[in-house]
């Protein structure tokens, strides 16, 4: 080989050479690593000094601008969080108007046809198709809702403007009738006085004054006072149209008289009720008479002496009952006392409950007699209590145990049970009461077995009588309330337990129901379910208690009804509070405020 050729030359000396010029671009290869026995760790370049500076220039806005909307969305949650406490406590404190935006199809739909009568004019009736009666089936479906309450007051000023015209077309007995429910619907008020007024001076046109005091005179000489028809209506009816009318006025004066002298010969009879009618009226027509103030004091004294003489009786009474004088031909008796007070004041609440100690008294004489073998004088007993209470559980259940029970073929049993009764074979009645007996031994009632259809009846009465007073129907509708039911198992079994625990605890039922009813302000079936008590346990001492709460709920509803404007509803309630506690002083706070309200 020349040596031209050998790059290091003749001495073995390398050359210097360009290389491949393409390789310049590319990195030059490290050299191998010596191998050290260590695991290899991939390591990245550094970036360069001047351009992570500039990434970090680059970077630094990027992290600005991530945390600050993070600080700016900050207050968000707590707004967000006011904002629904705000719309929870709007929402709580205009529930009503809430609940009164979802909607009731039925009372909607009777408001809806109320409207459209009274668009149509069509006011009053008795078909249930008027606007008044729908008005009023939508409030007594939802009885604090305004809109059928205003309805009512629309139908009012509608009744109003129809009396006006019929009284420009001189149908004055039209007018009347409209004035008149517009005086219920509205409570009265200046403008359906001045329709009176018109209505009487229209009438007094039509009918020549001397004729109408003519009549007034003839009524009065015979008595006859009251009534539209009574010189007390028509000398009033003169003085409406002209109050100047002296022949009138002096007519009207001699009623009052005539008032007077009635109420005076009742207060010296001691006929307290009697003298208490007549002052009214006699207040009520001439509020201004002379001798009113001296008839009112009297009236008091007569009072007080009837209170106290009431209320003697009643402790006469309590006290025979203790000593175990319960009845009798005697004047002495329980029974006597109570008789003696609830003469004198029929409606006396101690008297009554008196009376019903009478009837459980007779019941547990009774019952022992039953005991003791002695039916004739427990049938005897149980007469004399049917007389005083005939509708007594307990009276019920005795009966049941002497096994004259009432037929279960009565007007008032189940259907059922009539078609169970027709007689069987053998000639034993299904459903009537089997014959009964007594073991001359120990007395107990010795009773033939019932047959497997009589005691699946008894099962299904006694069951449909729980269901029954579940359902609240204690004594109506009859026949399938739990009274009845009760009584008719009892009048197929009269030794059945089950049917004469439920007929003796209907009592406590019916005080269940009452507080139930009081709570959800359903008053009208309160009143009811305290008349079942007095039916079946006359004389419970819960019933004092009751009246007087079931009243102060009354009383509650009708300061309420009279807050609102709503006179009609308020009138009816506190008629329902002189019922039960005619004596309250509420009573008499209300009735004034009601009177003296305007429309």
């Amino acid at each position: 080989m020349s040596g031209r050729n050998d790059p290091r030359g003749p001495q073995g000396r390398t050359e210097p050479t360009l290389g491949n010029l393409d390789d310049l671009d590319r990195p030059a290869p490290a050299p191998p690593a010596p191998d050290d026995g260590l695991p290899s760790v991939a390591v990245d370049a550094l970036p360069d000094r001047a351009a992570t500076g500039s990434s970090r220039a680059r970077r630094a806005p990027e992290v600005e601008t991530d945390e600050a909307p993070a600080r700016k969305r900050g207050w968000l949650v707590p707004l967000a969080l006011l904002l629904v406490v705000g719309l929870a406590t709007v929402a709580w404190l205009n529930q009503d108007t809430l609940r009164g935006l979802v909607p009731r199809t039925s009372f909607n739909d009777v408001l809806s046809r109320a409207n459209a009568a009274l668009q149509a004019g069509h006011l009053d009736g008795t078909d249930g198709t008027s606007a008044r009666e729908l008005f009023q089936a939508a409030r007594a479906l939802e009885p604090d809702n305004d809109r059928a309450l205003d309805g009512l007051r629309a139908v009012g000023q509608a009744e109003l403007a129809q009396g006006r015209k019929q009284l420009d077309t001189g149908d004055l007995d039209a007018a009347t009738r409209s004035a008149s429910a517009a005086r219920e619907l509205l409570g009265g008020g200046t403008d359906v006085d001045q329709l009176d007024h018109a209505i009487a001076q229209a009438r007094l046109t039509h009918m020549h004054a001397s004729d109408l005091v003519e009549r007034a005179r003839d009524a009065l000489a015979q008595g006859k006072l009251d009534g539209p028809d009574g010189a007390a209506a028509l000398f009033a009816q003169v003085l409406a149209a002209d109050p100047g009318n002296a022949v009138a006025s002096h007519g009207l004066d001699q009623v009052g008289g005539a008032y007077a002298d009635q109420a005076r010969k009742a207060l010296d009879a001691g006929d307290a009720a009697t003298a208490g009618a007549a002052i009214d009226k006699l207040a009520s027509l001439l509020p201004r008479y002379g001798d009113l103030p001296s008839l009112r004091a009297q009236q008091a004294q007569v009072q007080r002496a009837h209170d106290d003489a009431v209320n003697q009786a009643v402790t006469q009474g309590m006290d025979a009952l203790r000593a175990g004088r319960i009845s009798g031909s005697g004047d002495d008796t329980a029974l006597a006392y109570f008789q003696k007070a609830l003469a004198l004041d029929p409606n006396n609440a101690d008297a009554q409950s008196g009376l019903g100690k009478v009837v459980q008294a007779l019941t547990v004489q009774a019952n022992a007699a039953i005991d003791s073998g002695d039916d004739t004088q427990a049938a005897a007993l149980l007469d004399q209590a049917q007389a005083l209470a005939p509708k007594s559980a307990d009276l019920a259940a005795a009966r049941a145990r002497l096994g004259r029970a009432a037929p279960a073929t009565s007007a008032s049993a189940p259907a059922a049970q009539r078609a169970a009764s027709r007689a069987a074979p053998g000639g034993q009645a299904h459903g009537a009461t089997p014959a009964v007996s007594k073991d001359d031994a120990s007395g107990a009632l010795l009773q033939p077995s019932l047959t497997p259809a009589q005691q699946a009846q008894v099962r299904s009465l006694v069951q449909q009588a729980k269901e029954a007073a579940q359902r609240g129907d204690i004594m109506l509708p009859p026949g399938q309330s739990a009274y009845d039911l009760y009584r008719s198992a009892l009048a197929i079994d009269g030794n059945d337990a089950e049917a004469r625990n439920g007929l003796q605890n209907l009592p406590a039922t019916v005080i269940r129901l009452f507080n139930q009813a009081l709570q959800d302000g359903r008053l009208a079936t309160a009143g009811d379910m305290l008349g079942n008590l007095s039916d079946l346990s006359p004389g419970d001492p819960n019933q004092g208690q009751l009246r007087n709460r079931l009243a102060e709920a009354w009383l509650d509803r009708a300061e309420q009804q009279l807050d609102s404007g709503d006179r009609p509803g308020a009138s009816q309630s506190l008629d329902r509070v002189r019922k039960l506690a005619p004596q309250h002083p509420r009573l008499v706070e209300l009735t004034a405020r009601l009177n003296n309200a305007g429309p």
